[in-house]
Formats: C-alpha cells, structure tokens, sequence
C-alpha cells in the first residue's frame, strides 16, 4: 500500500495533482485506515500513471474518465476524434502566431505591401522613425477614409522619392524635427522650402509632398515651416487672383 507522496512518485506527478484528480472524480479517494493515513493499492498506481498519459497527451481531463473505462474500439475511435481536436486547435495558434507576427511589424497588417515598401524605402533614405510613423499613420487613414486614393497617392509618392532634390528637402525637414521653432536654420530651411513650393506649385505630384498639418503637429519646428509656408502660399493665390 501507498502514501500519497509514494504514489505521486511513482507516477511522476505532484500531490497536488492527486488531489485535483481526486476533486474532479478521476481518480477515487480512499478512505483512512486505523492510523488516519489513506492508503493507495498498486492499481490505483497504475491508473494515476494511465491518467497522467492521457492529460500529458493533450486529452481533456474531462473526457479521460470515459476512456478509463471504454473498450478497445471506442478508446481507438475517442482517440481519433481527440486527435482531429488537437490538429484544429494548432491551426488556430499558429494563425494566431502569423497575426501575432504581423502586428510586430504593425504596418503589415492594416497596410498594402505597397504602402509598407515605400515606408521601408523612406526608412532607407535615411528618414526617421517618427517621421515613418506619422506617414503610415497618414496612410491608415487614408486607406480608410477614401480608399480609391491609395493608388494615385502611391504613384506621388513613389514619383516624390524618385527626386534628389525632393529627397533631400526631406532629409532636411526630418533633421529639423528637435529644432528650436526659431532656430536660424528653420529660416533657412523655410526659404529652400518655399522656393521648392514655387517651383512645383502645379505639379500634382509634388505639392504639398513635404509638409502635412499631420506631421506639423509633431514638431514645433514643423509647425513653423507648415504654417509659415501656408501664409505664403496664400499670400500668393490673393496676389494671382488680383
């Protein structure tokens, strides 16, 4: 006869585990003997050690009772139906993986390959992090808010990064993202800014490529050169329509 810690032992699980197995009916609990203790048979070894395979197989503690005591052909056919379980069970994780993955990378799975090439090609450039972000949260919406632009945006884009000189403004303005507002170079940068502004005011593909009241809103230097370059903007559309 056995103790509870010999029988745990012999199955290679804890008492604590006896016990759960005896509060969810599997495994019976016998009753004390003269000197108080319970005392465990060689059988009830040998079904500890039998439950044990089963929970360690993935088989559900509440169906382990039943195979305990089924015969040949319905443990075969338990097993089986068990085994189709399991089988479901890992193609949802590993669906949850592949989600879980993508939202690692975050723009993946609300972006377009398209959208997230040419965010990974800015990052290439040189463009900064934060400046990436706010793009892509741009694009987030944009996508959600009116779709059908997405190509045509991409083609601006695209056409936008394609430009050495455009490309460096950019770099310029990313640089200028910890500036002071009215640090000498955010003038500086205004005027190159301005005359690009001039330069490419017609051109669809270019306008408004270099600063967004979106990404102004991250930068007291952004907004600066956003709204600095608005009035300008303004100022001459009330002088052509004069």
């Amino acid at each position: 006869m056995l103790t509870i810690g010999r029988l745990a032992a012999t199955a290679g699980v804890t008492v604590r585990t006896v016990r759960h197995y005896h509060h969810v009916g599997l495994l019976p609990e016998p009753d004390r003997d003269a000197s108080g203790y319970r005392r465990y048979s060689a059988q009830a070894a040998v079904d500890l050690i039998r439950i044990r395979t089963l929970a360690d197989a993935g088989v559900p503690l509440a169906r382990i009772d039943a195979l305990l005591h089924a015969r040949p052909e319905e443990f075969a056919e338990a097993l089986v139906e068990i085994d189709a379980a399991l089988q479901r069970k890992m193609a949802e994780l590993a669906s949850y993986r592949t989600r879980i993955a993508q939202l690692a990378g975050g723009e993946s799975l609300v972006l377009p390959p398209e959208v997230v090439a040419v965010l990974d090609r800015m990052r290439g450039l040189g463009i900064g992090e934060q400046r990436v972000r706010l793009e892509r949260d741009a694009w987030i919406l944009m996508r959600a808010l009116d779709p059908d632009a997405v190509p045509r945006r991409l083609r601006e884009k695209n056409a936008a990064l394609d430009d050495p000189e455009t490309t460096r403004l950019l770099l310029a303005c990313d640089a200028a993202v910890d500036w002071d507002a009215y640090d000498p170079r955010v003038d500086r940068l205004i005027e190159e800014l301005d005359a690009w502004e001039i330069r490419y005011a017609h051109d669809p593909h270019r306008a408004g490529e270099l600063t967004s009241a979106r990404i102004a809103e991250a930068s007291p230097a952004w907004r600066r050169i956003a709204e600095t370059l608005a009035r300008r903007a303004e100022a001459r559309r009330a002088t052509d329509g004069s």
